[in-house]
């Protein structure tokens, strides 16, 4: 069999199960989750190699309608994968909306699409049934999938799927890299996914961490990050009463940096105000949203 190589695009809206699905094909955790909408900003590679193939999966933002620059940002990355893709994965599931300009746009592109109807455990077969008829009506598929990314389905079994529509091609990452991103992007993910599960409302969408000093010491890595919010109410909330809310940030975030380096590892989190930085390109070229 000649060896295969290709990009696959997972694309959908907001909660729809895109990062649990590229961590469960990755079988390592890469893209960080949370209940709330648009938890994933950047798009990010992760790969699967075997002797036979290579697919380089990007996991990317929920698609929504934009009310900020970083929002446009956000879509500019979901327009990059689709553009980039030698597959097309658009996961959605039985409540999912339906844009159809989204779905328009989908079915403009050149490549096939394979459709994953995800959290089927939710639904009743009926709705299931019902739901995959409406989207082979609606979109240009080859095929539509179900299955529920949250729980143990059969990953070979997925792939081997997939790898139907990947095409002939040489490795385009080495053989044991695993995915386009440095340690320090990750450490930041994880101090952001933290913030999403600790705090309430705007706080999380009003938050960017920015790691700017990453040393190893010896058996130790120091890291030292900066939160970035909107507004001083914000910073507020973040530190805590008496630097509490910090602190249990700063603990729970450190434990998980530790096991995902392997490696003991002393965190100092700052909370810095840069107001309306989700509006402004400067701050969006400092953050990786847009080159400069």
């Amino acid at each position: 069999m000649p060896f295969k190589s290709g990009f696959v695009s997972i694309i959908g809206r907001p909660n729809v199960g895109k990062s649990t699905l590229l961590n469960q094909l990755i079988g390592q955790k890469l893209s960080i989750i949370s209940p709330k909408a648009s938890t994933t900003r950047h798009r990010i590679l992760g790969i699967v190699n075997d002797d036979e193939y290579q697919m380089v999966f990007s996991d990317t933002p929920g698609v929504i309608k934009s009310a900020n620059e970083l929002h446009n940002a956000m879509m500019g990355f979901v327009w990059e994968a689709m553009d980039d893709s030698d597959l097309l994965v658009f996961m959605t599931d039985v409540e999912d909306e339906l844009l159809p300009e989204f779905v328009e746009r989908i079915n403009q592109v050149s490549v096939p699409v394979v459709v994953i109807l995800n959290k089927i455990d939710l639904s009743t077969q009926a709705q299931v049934g019902l739901r995959m008829e409406e989207l082979k009506s609606k979109i240009l598929c080859a095929e539509v999938i179900p299955l529920s990314a949250l729980y143990p389905f059969d990953v070979k079994d997925l792939l081997s799927k997939l790898l139907h529509y990947i095409p002939v091609g040489e490795p385009y990452f080495p053989q044991d890299q695993l995915t386009d991103r440095t340690e320090r992007f990750f450490v930041a993910e994880i101090i952001r996914e933290h913030i999403f599960h600790l705090y309430a409302q705007e706080i999380p969408y009003s938050c960017e961490v920015n790691v700017w000093d990453f040393k190893e010491r010896g058996e130790r890595i120091d890291i030292y990050a900066e939160i970035h919010v909107e507004r001083q109410s914000q910073k507020g909330i973040l530190i805590g009463k008496g630097g509490e809310g910090i602190k249990r940030l700063g603990t729970k975030a450190r434990k998980q940096i530790e096991d995902f380096l392997e490696s003991h590892v002393f965190l100092d989190l700052r909370v810095k105000v840069t107001e309306n930085w989700r509006k402004k390109d400067l701050f969006l070229q400092r953050f990786g949203y847009k080159n400069n």
